[in-house]
């Protein structure tokens, strides 16, 4: 897991760390110590704590202009025992949202695991984004998916279909957002 790092093709577009508005405005990272662990296992110095055991997060690129984020995630996300819907809410994007952002795109192919506890932090973030926003999960692993579903909480978010297998990194962030936006207007249609 070491070895895996935040899409850094971006970083001449959006520094989160370089953002007077991230929530991880200042944060310094090493190139080399590896402190950071999910499950015994390091990972890359490049990812940041958002206070969880196991779940980890890049802010890729912010928009503020047009109201998005879009937000890539390693590890496993736990609400039975970490409650990381709770974290990545009020740590995360209340922060974003007080700057309006309202548009969410949730990368999730290094989501190993979801464990559920209850819905009200998705209802929460569900509401905050309405009337004209949204929260869409891409290329999550379908066990993972799963999960997500039997919990019931795919009702919060968008994902299936092309969303499973987006090769977003071929992109730049206002072309994921403008293709990923025609995919869920065709949707809510």
């Amino acid at each position: 897991m070491h070895e895996l790092e935040p899409f850094y093709n971006w970083q001449h577009l959006y520094i989160a760390s370089e953002d007077e508005d991230s929530p991880f405005y200042g944060a310094e990272y090493s190139e080399f110590t590896f402190s950071n662990t999910v499950y015994n296992y390091y990972i890359h110095p490049q990812w940041d704590d958002m206070g969880s055991e196991t779940l980890y997060l890049k802010i890729l690129f912010v928009d503020y202009d047009e109201h998005y984020a879009i937000i890539e995630l390693i590890g496993e996300w736990n609400d039975a025992i970490n409650n990381d819907v709770m974290l990545l809410k009020r740590d995360i994007i209340d922060e974003l949202a007080f700057h309006k952002i309202n548009k969410y795109i949730i990368i999730g192919e290094n989501v190993l695991n979801f464990h559920h506890s209850d819905d009200s932090y998705y209802e929460e973030w569900f509401e905050d984004v309405q009337p004209d926003g949204w929260i869409t999960f891409i290329n999550f692993q379908e066990h993972v998916l799963k999960e997500f579903k039997q919990a019931n909480l795919d009702y919060y978010f968008i994902t299936g279909g092309e969303l499973n297998d987006y090769e977003w990194r071929k992109f730049s962030p206002g072309q994921v957002f403008g293709n990923i936006s025609k995919i869920i207007s065709k949707r809510l249609e």
